[in-house]
């Protein structure tokens, strides 16, 4: 596919780069091609800009941001599109965002993913501009589609750009991680929030044999996986993550985790008589890039844990470790030049202790990555669990 049709230039551009790198599948190339992100966008919005590592405001309509604005429109990057829950105004970033368009790129790996056709029943979680909604109902067929938004101005905004395009999925306003029983049971289910617990409503909502996929991951990190679970007959889902991703959390599975002072007192130069060590793991090794297996695998085997990377000072980068059931705490402070990093941990677990030992269970496996690891979810006590290679060799995350 060419996308000759496609008017804007770089609109067409970002087609071809999507199918050639394989993120799109072919099959998807004309909904691309016929649902235009542009189209689903405020005119006020918040484009990542990777240079400053931030958010900068473009509005429509200012006639000098117009061409900028359809560039962002048209760019394989994020755009915030609500912060604060919707209590922010003005043109400045707000706090926290909370409502985006997501990377193209992204939304195309998980519909390859979500490996949907025409006709089938699909439920998707986060309604956000609509675009993703209205790739399904062009794919699918508008009333196959149910589209669920937490946040009525999101939806309602949603709903108007959907009914503009000519694309009609069921918007509905709830709580997402009730799934919409109503219009059930689905062949697929797509999340595009991040979350700590797939909801039992969605596998119970979901023929045998159907597909959820979401983005998973622990409250280690903000990073997540996508989850790529098949529905069973007996009730559980389960299947292995294909790669990572990062995205906003379902309001109601936010972590609020409590200051740094709750954890470590100030008297003591701030050490608050904790017990000191060394270790010898390489920063270079232990602080990974973004987006890499180590942080999410840690994140599987150190249950009910925060890992905060502080940025470098003076030749010293501390990271450090919270628990959450707990006050437990840990520092480690790697150092420029020097082959140990001291370690600092209190509390009633020796979350560094953990760490450690995750990280050499991460080595000691052949240091897997996503594709290797797994999630299985079901009912009553058996809850989530995570797996590296095989689901009977599973454990609670």
């Amino acid at each position: 596919m060419t996308f000759e049709g496609i008017a804007r230039p770089g609109r067409a551009a970002l087609g071809r780069v999507l199918l050639e790198a394989g993120v799109m599948a072919e099959d998807w190339a004309p909904t691309f091609a016929a649902v235009d992100r542009a189209a689903f966008l405020p005119e006020l919005m918040w484009p990542f800009d990777a240079r400053t590592q931030g958010a900068v405001a473009i509005d429509k309509a200012e006639d000098a941001d117009a061409d900028a604005w359809y560039a962002a429109a048209d760019s394989d990057a994020p755009i915030v599109t609500q912060w604060d829950d919707g209590e922010h105004t003005g043109p400045a970033p707000g706090r926290v965002s909370t409502s985006s368009s997501s990377m193209p790129s992204v939304v195309y790996a998980l519909l390859r993913d979500l490996a949907v056709d025409e006709g089938m029943a699909v439920l998707d979680v986060g309604t956000g501009t609509g675009e993703t909604a209205g790739a399904l109902a062009h794919r699918c067929g508008g009333r196959e589609v149910t589209t669920v938004e937490v946040d009525p101005s999101v939806s309602r905004h949603a709903g108007a750009r959907l009914d503009a395009a000519g694309l009609h999925p069921r918007v509905v306003l709830d709580d997402g991680a009730k799934g919409c029983a109503g219009n059930a049971p689905y062949d697929r289910v797509l999340a595009t929030v991040g979350l700590r617990e797939i909801p039992g409503a969605w596998i119970e909502q979901t023929r045998p044999g159907g597909l959820i996929v979401a983005p998973w991951g622990t409250h280690y990190t903000h990073a997540d996986a996508v989850a790529r679970l098949v529905v069973r007959r007996d009730g559980t889902a389960s299947g292995r993550f294909t790669g990572p991703v990062e995205f906003m959390k379902l309001r109601g599975q936010r972590l609020s985790l409590p200051p740094h002072g709750a954890y470590v007192p100030d008297e003591g130069g701030g050490s608050g008589g904790a017990d000191t060590s060394s270790t010898g793991i390489p920063e270079g090794e232990f602080i990974a890039p973004p987006y890499s297996a180590l942080p999410f695998a840690l994140g599987l085997r150190v249950p009910n844990c925060v890992q905060v990377v502080a940025a470098p000072h003076e030749g010293a980068r501390p990271v450090w470790f919270y628990g959450l059931t707990d006050r437990s705490w840990a520092c480690v402070v790697f150092r420029e030049g020097e082959a140990e990093a001291r370690v600092w941990q209190a509390g009633e677990r020796r979350l560094w202790d953990e760490v450690e030992a995750a990280y050499g269970w991460w080595v000691g496996h052949g240091r897997p990555d996503h594709t290797r690891l797994g999630l299985t979810v079901g009912p009553g006590p058996a809850g989530q669990r995570v797996w590296l290679d095989d689901p009977a060799a599973s454990w609670a995350p």
